[in-house]
């Protein structure tokens, strides 16, 4: 069989137990090596048949960790009530959260702003990473009043729930006032947290969220890899917004 033939037969084959559920999304397929070993041949006839798998959008690489079969993008609510990990669960999947950074630390101008709060005043900040079935979705960071949550960094901690940790302090409900949302590429350090090649597309998402009362709770940017989420606007997000909730948000 011709060269060129062997590495389209492997990748119709592998092609073919993809779409056959024996690897489903998400899952890491073996090695080159081990496949170079299953087929026969060597590791760049194996690479070929994977570069031609990941340009049809079956397959992607994540540095250091290997290939894996893509997952179909994960629709994403944007509503007045939007939670991680119900948006993730209704739509079939599995959300789970890695919290990078706890802090309590000055407020910038922005958030200052956003939060209706005085420049300088002590906010608390949550970062991390927002997954779907073990693949990172997202990367944020969440600011909140620390006068307003003195005990709000012990709360997420342990629960790695916002909603849980506001809830723990009184806060039974709160809604989205307003979302910016702006298409950017990955740099470095954001490519590398959501596992995508650097200058990959992302999508940024600016929001403040609001008590019933009107009064900002908390100021959030998330950065969406562009490739795994489809994001849907409900119905009553495209309501027009009362005075009381529309707080100043990034330019």
């Amino acid at each position: 069989m011709a060269r060129s033939a062997i590495w389209k037969s492997i990748a119709e084959t592998l092609g073919a137990e993809i779409a056959g559920g024996h690897y489903k999304p998400g899952d890491r397929l073996p090695s080159e090596s081990a496949l170079a070993a299953r087929f026969g041949v060597n590791r760049h006839t194996v690479r070929h048949a994977l570069s031609a798998l990941a340009e049809a959008g079956t397959l992607h690489s994540r540095r250091g960790a290997g290939v894996f079969v893509t997952a179909r993008p994960t629709d994403y609510a944007l509503g007045r009530r939007v939670r991680f990990h119900h948006n993730v669960a209704a739509s079939g999947r599995t959300p789970s959260r890695r919290l990078t950074l706890l802090e309590t630390r000055g407020a910038d101008a922005r958030e200052a702003g956003a939060l209706v709060l005085a420049p300088g005043a002590a906010v608390h900040v949550v970062e991390g990473i927002s997954l779907v079935d073990n693949q990172p979705l997202a990367i944020f960071r969440s600011v909140f009043d620390a006068a307003r949550f003195p005990d709000f960094l012990r709360r997420i901690e342990e629960s790695h729930s916002i909603t849980a940790a506001l809830v723990a302090l009184g806060l039974t409900d709160y809604t989205r006032a307003s979302t910016r949302l702006t298409a950017k590429i990955a740099r470095p350090v954001q490519a590398l947290a959501l596992q995508l090649p650097e200058g990959a597309p992302i999508l940024r998402a600016v929001a403040v969220n609001v008590d019933p009362e009107g009064r900002p709770v908390e100021y959030g940017t998330t950065w969406f890899a562009g490739d795994r989420v489809t994001l849907t606007l409900a119905a009553e997000s495209l309501a027009p917004e009362s005075p009381a909730e529309s707080p100043a948000t990034e330019p």
